[in-house]
């Protein structure tokens, strides 16, 4: 096949269908970063985290790295997170030790917005109890709210994605 790239590419199309928009920078599309934490990199990081979480409540996390419309962070909790929702954020928990009860959904009891769209709450009344275990992900939509809780003597480690869901 002869011509250019953008000829040859034209010349694959269905008749009639419009040319795709050519000038994709490849270069640009490389220097993007790419970010990778393997199994080993987060169960190092949650045992930095259980250090922590240890001189303190018994639960902390940490920021990773933040994007466009989500970002992503490690939590250590060796006792009960509190209530949360969050109107426009979905929380993705990926267990990578330990395990806890995740209670989703019911009625939140003494709620207080702390910042925009961000609820806590004293309680959480007829929720869902889901146990969560190692290798286990876990989604909670936007508007959902949810609280971890952590039996005593036990812990959990999660990677954790927050994803914009809404404007």
């Amino acid at each position: 096949m002869n011509g250019t790239p953008e000829e040859r590419l034209k010349s694959m199309l269905p008749v009639g269908t419009p040319p795709p928009a050519f000038g994709f920078d490849a270069v640009a599309a490389r220097k993007k970063p790419v970010d990778i934490w393997t199994p080993a990199v987060l169960l190092e990081r949650a045992e930095v985290l259980r250090g922590v979480a240890m001189k303190g409540t018994g639960t902390t996390g940490e920021s990773l790295r933040k994007y466009p419309r989500h970002t992503t962070g490690m939590l250590f909790r060796s006792s009960d997170g509190g209530v949360e929702l969050h109107e426009k954020f979905a929380d993705l928990f990926y267990v990578i030790d330990g395990g806890a009860t995740l209670l989703t959904g019911g009625t939140m009891i003494g709620t207080l917005e702390v910042d925009e769209g961000e609820f806590r709450a004293l309680s959480l009344e007829d929720g869902t109890r889901q146990e969560l275990r190692s290798g286990d992900v876990a989604h909670v939509p936007a508007g959902v709210p949810h609280q971890m809780l952590v039996a005593a003597g036990r812990s959990i480690a999660c990677f954790v994605v927050k994803i914009r869901e809404a404007d």
